[in-house]
């Protein structure tokens, strides 16, 4: 076996051509965009590269052919590399055959590559930036079809991670439940009863995306930037978000609360585009664009479509007012009469009970589990898992 730095376009291709080898003839497998993958290598796409850094490596066998992959990086301004007490790196886009010795050669590469840097530890697989998509190892639930933005992983992928010495930092739960499932009568009074104490919940609207972008923001850094392993969002990286989505939003699954014109909470829903790109190919070039808006076309009028919860936040003085009760009431509403039928909602880490227990509140159930790995280089150092959010 041989371990390659993936500089070559030969290589590049290769890096991205074998998750598709390894698992295409899975029914349930739906690999990403070529695009979305090399976008995360890009630093004119990466604004993580202004203050970190990025490796890649193949595993090849005799032959050349790629065994394996597996990228390192990191962020210097990132609230985990800065870490005083253990600065920590990041692993990630990791394949491999069902090879013990090709997953240490590209474990102890990433090793290494993060030693030299001075950090102490490496947490994956991760994504090089935010949480919301590439995070996490699938451990179960492998019999349903990955969401947009998160890889598939066959159940071996976690027997080589743990045997290598990889623990588990959080276990990510994705939930599921029908559109149409009731929620209790104490979420209707809510929304019945919130706007007379000047509350009031309304859809986003396209035609208004700085406002949308402003209200993310501030709801985003009141409600998430607090916890360990979030920074602070800026007013350009929420407008950058809201333009990645337009081609894909459909407004009426983007709802926040407002108390007296301050927006206080959101969720995020997107049409679950696992559906829509499985239908377009690799690359979403002059030919995978037109797809894409053929497929978008016949999935909008389509009897049944399942959304994509991607994020919820409550701002923290809002929280126990019963404004997420109301905000799920007029949301499931809304997206009921937009003609969706399913919903899962993005992962939830089991350091977030409060999270957990809205899930089920709202008759959400556990149909995937993830896990964000740590592994310690100094192999004496006790292992903590993640801080249980309060």
């Amino acid at each position: 076996m041989q371990l390659l730095e993936v500089t070559t376009p030969a290589q590049h291709r290769q890096f991205l051509d074998l998750p598709r080898r390894l698992h295409g003839a899975n029914p349930v497998y739906i690999g990403p965009l070529d695009d979305a993958i090399e976008s995360a290598f890009d630093p004119a796409k990466n604004p993580n590269f202004a203050t970190g850094e990025a490796i890649r490596w193949l595993v090849t066998d005799a032959h050349g052919t790629a065994l394996g992959r597996v990228a390192a990086f990191l962020n210097r301004e990132s609230v985990d590399s800065k870490n005083l007490d253990l600065p920590t790196g990041g692993l990630g886009f990791f394949e491999c055959e069902n090879s013990p010795e090709a997953a240490r050669l590209l474990f102890d590469a990433a090793r290494h590559w993060l030693a030299q840097r001075g950090m102490q530890a490496m947490d994956g697989p991760i994504n090089f930036g935010e949480r919301d998509r590439f995070w996490g190892l699938l451990i179960d639930g492998f019999e349903w079809e990955p969401n947009y933005g998160m890889f598939w992983h066959p159940p071996y992928y976690q027997a080589l991670f743990e045997g290598y010495g990889f623990q588990v930092f959080f276990k990510q739960y994705t939930c599921y439940r029908p559109v149409r499932l009731p929620l209790h009568a104490a979420f209707a009074q809510r929304l019945a009863e919130l706007p007379a104490q000047g509350y009031r919940f309304e859809h986003a609207r396209k035609a208004e995306a700085d406002k949308m972008a402003r209200d993310f923001q501030h709801v985003y850094n009141l409600a998430w930037a607090r916890h360990s392993g979030v920074a602070d969002m800026s007013l350009i990286k929420a407008q950058a978000i809201v333009q990645e989505m337009q081609p894909v939003l459909d407004e009426r699954l983007l709802w926040f609360a407002y108390h007296h014109d301050e927006p206080v909470a959101f969720f995020i829903t997107l049409p679950e585009l696992n559906q829509i790109f499985r239908h377009v190919g690799r690359r979403l070039d002059l030919l995978g664009k037109l797809r894409f808006v053929l497929a978008r076309w016949r999935y909008q009028r389509r009897a049944h479509k399942k959304c994509l919860g991607l994020i919820y936040g409550v701002v923290p003085a809002h929280q126990g007012t019963g404004v997420d009760m109301a905000l799920n009431a007029a949301g499931r509403q809304g997206i009921e009469d937009a003609g969706y039928t399913d919903c899962e909602m993005n992962w939830v880490g089991d350091f977030n009970p409060r999270m957990m227990v809205l899930m089920r509140s709202i008759g959400g159930k556990i149909r995937k589990t993830h896990a964000t790995y740590r592994f310690l280089f100094d192999r004496e150092r006790t292992f903590e898992r993640s801080t249980i959010i309060r």
